[in-house]
């Protein structure tokens, strides 16, 4: 039977308190509703963005602003200042920041603002992750001055962005002197890195590959997860032009006919469980 429902911010579902904010949440039904109370010194990037991990907003706002003014700027530069009744519509990548001494107050319709940054809607897949890195890069960039070191830095990235799109790999960043893809094949993750170790020591540097499978958080065009870190120290272990891989990508490749060294196990920052390392044969 239908009825009427109704719910106090005073009595909200959940609470939420950061620095220069208290948040809250309230559902109806299955439809969320944030309030903020912001207090001036307030900004996204510098009391919400270390706790989310992300250089910069990634949720979809619509918002309206109860009281105070609060600005908006996207990472492309366009910005806005807005104040009491006005309700905005703010797209992912963006800052944000309290304007004045007044605290502001708003009611969030999406992007549910108890979350501060963390979408329920973000989609999360199991996939192959691979990343590497420049053996050596700085002490390589100083001996080989300037105007060398980026020759070579573009002809790695060209070889790198090659084997990727032979590899059907998805580039996801880049690190400078190093790469982050992911892969729908373990297999074809596992020989890219190959190629790319051999390719690349052709033109006289070194890279070193870490490949792993698992769950990740994709926010954007960026991933997150503890799988990522996981690929990450996985790829640390490395040495020149070796790819290195974990218990779950080398089970997932059983029969292809790649051959692996067992490296043993390794305790790793920021892991409490020691992993299986293996290293890929050439």
């Amino acid at each position: 039977m239908s009825q009427i429902r109704s719910k106090r911010w005073d009595e909200p579902d959940e609470v939420r308190r950061f620095e220069f904010m208290d948040s809250s949440l309230i559902e109806i039904g299955s439809i969320p509703i944030g309030r903020a109370v912001l207090s001036p010194g307030w900004r996204w990037s510098t009391s919400i963005g270390p706790v989310s991990g992300d250089k910069s907003c990634q949720v979809h706002h619509i918002q309206m602003v109860i009281s105070g003014r609060i600005a908006f700027e996207m990472d492309d530069g366009e910005s806005g200042e807005f104040g009491p009744d006005t309700v905005v519509d703010v797209p992912p990548g963006h800052d944000a920041w309290v304007v004045g001494h007044e605290p502001v107050v708003l009611i969030d319709f999406a992007g549910n603002v108890a979350y501060v940054g963390v979408s329920a809607g973000h989609q999360r897949i199991v996939t192959t992750i691979l990343l590497s890195d420049i053996v050596d890069s700085t002490a390589t960039a100083a001996r080989l001055g300037d105007v060398r070191w980026r020759q070579l830095l573009a002809e790695h990235n060209r070889i790198v962005r090659n084997r990727f799109e032979r590899f059907d790999a998805r580039e996801i960043n880049t690190t400078g002197d190093g790469f982050i893809a992911t892969f729908s094949s373990a297999i074809a993750a596992l020989r890219c890195g190959v190629a790319i170790a051999a390719d690349v020591a052709r033109t006289g540097l070194n890279v070193r590959v870490g490949v792993h499978t698992g769950e990740v958080e994709v926010v954007g065009d960026d991933l997150r997860g503890v799988a990522v870190h996981e690929a990450a120290r996985i790829m640390s272990l490395a040495g020149p032009s070796e790819v290195l891989t974990s218990t779950i990508t080398r089970t997932l490749v059983e029969g292809s006919g790649l051959e692996f060294d067992d490296r043993g196990s390794h305790l790793v920052k920021g892991l409490d469980q020691p992993i299986e390392i293996y290293a890929l044969k050439p």
